[in-house]
């Protein structure tokens, strides 16, 4: 199993082949009329993440604001938050590799496009952390 699928996993958004299986199968085409086609998307079942992250939050001791860091969004999901394990991440999400020397950097990047896959999976990610 891919880092990106233990957190789906850990969030309850499906199972880390159905995750594969939606990435693949995202758009469909269905014939209409022979001349046109039209793109019918799969149907993806929400799961509220920012409640469930919201409710780790409130029990967890720590001071954890999910929503702008990285390390703990991973911390509240109780996943390797380490240099290394973010490292693992953006590499297996493809993160561009003038970014992997600047952990800063880097982490900005992962953060927002660990949101934005969640939201392609189902997750209920409000739009202004997808911007």
């Amino acid at each position: 199993m891919g880092f990106f699928s233990n957190i789906l996993s850990k969030l309850g958004i499906g199972s880390a082949e159905a995750a594969q299986a939606d990435a693949s199968e995202t758009n469909v085409a269905v014939a209409v009329t022979p001349e046109v086609a039209v793109k019918a998307s799969a149907a993806v079942p929400m799961v509220d993440v920012v409640a469930q992250l919201e409710e780790r939050a409130a029990a967890n001791p720590q001071k954890l604001n999910w929503r702008v860091s990285i390390v703990d969004l991973l911390k509240l999901l109780d996943i390797d938050s380490s240099l290394a394990a973010r490292k693992e991440l953006a590499a297996e999400l493809a993160c561009p590799a003038e970014l992997m020397s600047d952990s800063a950097q880097m982490n900005m990047w992962l953060h927002k496009t660990v949101l934005a896959r969640i939201a392609e999976n189902g997750g209920n990610i409000p739009q202004e952390l997808l911007d």
